[in-house]
């Protein structure tokens, strides 16, 4: 029994160490979290705000384009064999893309990108080409017929020129005969000159003829044969090569869709991607209408990237908008501000996530202390309560997302509540003196 009750005595000593113990540990802990330090240091006045990366500068990568193709069809479309619109050959349609890399694909100069469809040019191309065998097989036909009938007819000249040798040889042995006599071989040979110059007039006259009909259908091939060549120099256009190196990002189009594999772009709106200069990127972010008017051009800003954990970066202000937006899931006016990167950075990719620090004014030796230590009464006056149970009104300066600067009432190092403490009445007012001062600012 008497054992018993020494343990259980033990046992109560025990509780009672441990309990004061823990009410300590307790205690410690309210004051770490209700106490504040009064520091001095770097004070920077900001406006934060999450961005997106882009390039400031980017290269479109484009389909073919149709009316520079269209320029380099015309001309002659009246001519033989140019039955087909040449200037409406290649219509304005919409280009589908039956493939493309994927978005973020680093490429070189000359690297596949995309392919568009290219059926119903195909299409065109067969008809052209059947086109251009005939003209050339019409050129060469005339050029034989030409050869035969203006053989014919030098034949028919010469044979002619025999006649009137003959003439002109039956008018000299008939000086001797009958005036009648040689007055029918002078007749004879006058209509044998007469049929000679005849013939040499359809030969000049079948030759200039047979020489504009061959040029005109040299003129048609030559149509045919730029025909082809456009075409076919167009339809290579269908495979989207890199204009340079870079990495591929997706156009966007004016309703937030990607153009991706089964999109379609069109004469007026030829690019499919783009590849942006890695080299200089730009921060788009945004301030409030309550903000906006700290934010200036010039202004230093402070980076981060959320994809790339411990890199820090530097930018500066080159825009803001002078018109404010409503974004989704804001009913404030949003102003967009543009922030350059400083430097070149190669790990920084488009679309990146920044968060951004524009400081708008930065103090190296300022008094400041949290802003949930400060309180006001119905008069406006700032105060806090001081852990040697004073009352202390404060004159106070700018202020950021967390602390305030205080410019009178407060030391370095002095300890604050960081809510206000029990029995606040029996806390003594100090710092009067500070209240006119902060009444000019009220």
């Amino acid at each position: 029994m008497k054992r018993t009750l020494i343990i259980t005595g033990v046992i109560a000593v025990v509780i009672i160490i441990v309990m004061i113990v823990f009410n300590k540990l307790a205690s410690k802990r309210d004051d770490v979290s209700t106490w504040a330090e009064v520091k001095q240091g770097l004070f920077e006045v900001t406006v934060t705000g999450s961005g997106e990366l882009y390039a400031e500068k980017s290269l479109d990568v484009k389909g073919p384009d149709i009316s520079q193709t269209q320029t380099q069809s015309q001309g002659g479309g009246g001519r033989e064999g140019g039955g087909m619109n040449r200037g409406g050959m290649m219509r304005a349609a919409d280009f589908k893309i039956t493939d493309i890399v994927s978005e973020g694909t680093m490429v070189k100069e000359g690297d596949y990108i995309a392919q568009l469809d290219r059926t119903s040019y195909d299409n065109t191309l067969k008809d052209a080409l059947q086109n251009l065998t005939t003209l050339q097989s019409n050129l060469e036909m005339k050029i034989l017929d030409t050869a035969v009938t203006l053989t014919n007819l030098r034949d028919e000249i010469r044979n002619q020129k025999y006649v009137v040798e003959e003439a002109e040889i039956t008018l000299e042995q008939s000086k001797y005969e009958p005036p009648a006599t040689i007055r029918q071989a002078e007749i004879s040979l006058n209509k044998a000159q007469r049929a000679l110059e005849q013939e040499k007039k359809n030969y000049n006259l079948r030759l200039a003829q047979s020489k504009r009909d061959i040029k005109e259908k040299k003129l048609a091939l030559e149509d045919g044969t730029l025909l082809v060549n456009n075409l076919q120099s167009f339809l290579a256009k269908f495979t989207i090569r890199a204009p340079s190196s870079g990495i591929v990002i997706y156009k966007t189009d004016w309703g937030g869709t990607k153009r991706k594999t089964g999109s379609s772009i069109n004469a007026f709106d030829r690019i499919v991607a783009t590849l942006p200069d890695l080299t200089s990127m730009i921060s788009k972010t945004y301030a409030n209408e309550i903000e906006v008017n700290k934010v200036k051009i010039g202004q230093k800003v402070d980076i981060t990237i959320d994809a790339l954990p411990g890199k820090a970066l530097t930018g500066t202000i080159i825009s803001v908008a002078n018109i404010g937006e409503v974004l989704a899931n804001s009913d404030a006016k949003m102003f967009e501000v543009l922030i350059k990167i400083d430097g070149t950075d190669t790990q920084l990719r488009p679309s990146m996530t920044t968060y951004n620090k524009i400081i708008i004014k930065s103090y190296n030796d300022a008094v400041y202390i949290p802003l949930e230590c400060v309180h006001a009464g119905i008069d406006s006056i700032p105060f806090v309560y001081k852990k040697n149970h004073t009352k202390q009104i404060v004159l106070l300066g700018d202020v950021n997302d967390k602390n305030v600067v205080v410019k009178q009432g407060l030391e370095a190092g002095a300890d604050i509540y960081l809510i206000p403490p029990a029995e606040t009445s029996k806390f003594k007012l100090v710092g009067e003196n500070l209240i006119p001062e902060i009444k000019k600012g009220i």
